[in-house]
């Protein structure tokens, strides 16, 4: 193939790769700003070039082929290039500017992150931030975002991770509801209080918990469910059971004595506890856009009190 036909080509390889990391063409269709029907013309006319068909569609569904995904690594590789291309341009510029786009979890976000971004944009005036604040796991490599915010045991293997502290789960209860329900004095003990899970998905009502070498399972109940932080922990203050929480949730609610904590000397395991992790895709040129917020976002936590 002439390079005539292969750059005529490079925008329907665009398209091809939206579709198959979107699972459809309609949400390709979204990410990419056309409609289903031009999108569904770029990959035919991508199949008629390559004489292979690369999506298999039917009613129901659409499959990519064996020869569609040893393509799309391939143009997946393309896109990578034309990114490190514009990063490259982007890092020789003096002033650190552009729009950064980051994510984060709900409560981690409003609790501990947003003062921190909004004095990153006093000092920053000329780099614009679009935060998408979701529970969803976003992902750099096939999502629209520069850098996520991640609070887990374990970074993203794939990704380049900047750890900037931890963060610990608490067991809290009211201290009226203690006064009638008693103190647990071990993990076992648990499945004769009412307790508040998540509800987010099944087996989240499974608690773990360890002290040394010993790690307790326990299937827990109640009868307000609720999977928001700051909802849940306002149950929890009105005496409806223990719940599980990130220790800056409560923070301040253990400060006051609102909440006291149950079984301190016992770690608890959550989905959302562990190490604060920056992350982002491998590049040979950072932009000077995310060096500047990589740092600075680093050093306020080195000089607050959170997650260290």
């Amino acid at each position: 193939m002439n390079t005539n036909k292969l750059i005529s080509l490079l925008p329907d390889m665009a398209a091809f790769v939206a579709v198959v990391e979107t699972g459809s063409f309609t949400k390709a269709a979204e990410k990419l700003g056309i409609t289903p029907s031009g999108v569904s013309r770029q990959v035919s006319r991508m199949e008629t070039a390559l004489s292979s068909v690369l999506i298999e569609r039917t009613t129901r569904r659409q499959t990519t082929t064996l020869i569609g995904l040893a393509v799309y690594e391939q143009c997946r590789n393309m896109l990578d290039s034309a990114k490190e291309a514009v990063l490259a341009s982007e890092q020789n510029a003096n002033e650190a500017k552009g729009r950064l786009r980051i994510a984060a979890p709900k409560a981690f976000a409003r609790q501990v992150l947003e003062p921190f971004l909004l004095a990153f944009t006093e000092c920053y005036p000329y780099i614009s931030l679009h935060v998408q604040v979701t529970d969803l796991r976003l992902d750099p490599a096939y999502h629209e975002v520069d850098i996520v915010f991640r609070v887990a045991e374990q970074p993203y293997e794939h990704l380049v991770s900047k750890q900037v502290g931890t963060i610990r789960s608490v067991l809290c209860a009211s201290p009226g509801y203690l006064r009638v329900r008693g103190l647990p004095e071990s993990p076992e003990q648990l499945v004769e209080h009412d307790c508040l899970p998540l509800g987010l998905f099944d087996g989240d009502n499974q608690w773990v918990l360890s002290q040394g070498d010993r790690k307790v399972s326990i299937t827990v109940d109640g009868r307000y469910i609720n999977n928001h932080s700051e909802m849940r922990l306002a149950g929890v203050k009105r005496g409806l059971g223990i719940g599980i929480f990130p220790e800056f949730v409560v923070q301040s609610a253990l400060k006051k004595g609102e909440v006291i904590e149950v079984l301190p000397n016992w770690q608890v395991h959550s989905e959302f506890q562990g190490g604060i992790y920056m992350q982002f895709n491998a590049m040979r040129f950072m932009p000077n856009k995310m060096r500047v917020f990589l740092d600075f976002i680093a050093n306020r936590f080195a000089t607050s009190n959170i997650g260290n």
